[in-house]
């Protein structure tokens, strides 16, 4: 990981006036994509459906019905996780890990009739000890041995609607477009440094690593570094 101290590249110091007036003309830019955000979210809201088989999946409670994960709610939001199988908890997916850590709350989506879940790529049995380990709240589901891609993949967010029995999938996205729910990625954007990743534009000599690699330390996933007996990994 880049080391930032006093003598890494910083931006100009100007006076206050200055500042004000530079951030302002960047405050236009961010309105006019705060703006085309809201315009693609109206499209968003006008994608047509298709329908999906309401398939039942392993949870903590066995096999579990599509439609009992919706929860007693109409919408419904996946995060499809990847699993690899064999591996220790510390050779799991570190994006998914990241993406996963960062959203640990679903409360404000159930007050708007939403329920949110997993469904890992991996059995139950081998994903269930590492959800207990990450200390994760939201409901895990198996998609092992499925076909149907409207429920398998991984980094993937997934939307669905119920309509009594019926189950229509309205939206999914992947790769960056699941960064939404990663508020630590926002939140860096905002920083002078950014995210601090090879692929960022930013001036020369700004500190910099390979895309990802700040995503682990010391050969684990960063976030089990918050968890009881986690030791590096030789």
């Amino acid at each position: 990981m880049a080391v930032i101290d006093v003598t890494t590249p910083a931006p100009p110091v100007v006076d206050r006036e200055t500042w004000l007036r530079e951030r302002g003309e960047l405050l236009v830019r961010e309105k006019a994509h705060t703006r085309e955000g809201d315009a693609i979210a109206a499209a968003r809201r006008r994608l047509p459906m298709t329908e999906v088989t309401p398939i039942s999946l392993v949870g903590a409670n066995g096999p579990t019905s599509m439609l009992d994960i919706f929860d007693g709610r109409d919408q419904l939001i996946v995060y499809k996780h990847m699993w690899h199988l064999g591996k220790p908890f510390e050779g799991q997916c570190e994006g998914c890990t990241a993406t996963i850590w960062n959203f640990h709350d679903a409360a404000y989506l159930e007050a708007r009739g939403i329920s949110f879940a997993i469904f890992g790529a991996g059995p139950y049995e081998d994903m269930a000890p590492f959800r207990e380990f990450m200390g994760y709240t939201h409901p895990w589901y198996s998609v092992y041995d499925v076909e149907d891609p409207a429920y398998t993949g991984g980094g993937h967010l997934t939307c669905f609607l119920r309509r009594g029995d019926r189950v229509f999938l309205t939206y999914d996205t992947t790769d960056r477009g699941t960064e939404p729910i990663m508020a630590a990625l926002n939140l860096m954007d905002m920083t002078v440094y950014g995210r601090q990743e090879e692929w960022e534009d930013s001036p020369e000599g700004w500190p910099q690593d390979p895309t990802f690699t700040g995503w682990r330390r010391d050969g684990r996933p960063v976030p089990q570094w918050t968890r009881p007996g986690a030791v590096p990994v030789s």
